[in-house]
């Protein structure tokens, strides 16, 4: 499988910052963690991706939830 970027917002979870980020479909559903921008504070990002539409779903955390 090739790499696909789609882009995708969310809103941070500390300062409601929106916030676009890059997501490579060809890894798949993962956990990671990216600063925001704004504020700087690390936001753990849920990302599903059902492979067969395409279709995204991004959920955004602070660090103790």
């Amino acid at each position: 499988m090739h790499a696909q970027l789609i882009e995708h917002n969310y809103s941070c979870p500390y300062c409601g910052e929106h916030i676009e980020t890059l997501i490579d479909t060809s890894q798949g559903s993962l956990h990671t963690i990216e600063d925001c921008s704004v504020c700087c504070r690390p936001i753990e990002l849920h990302i599903e991706l059902d492979a067969s539409s395409q279709q995204i779903n991004l959920t955004a955390h602070t660090d103790t939830e």
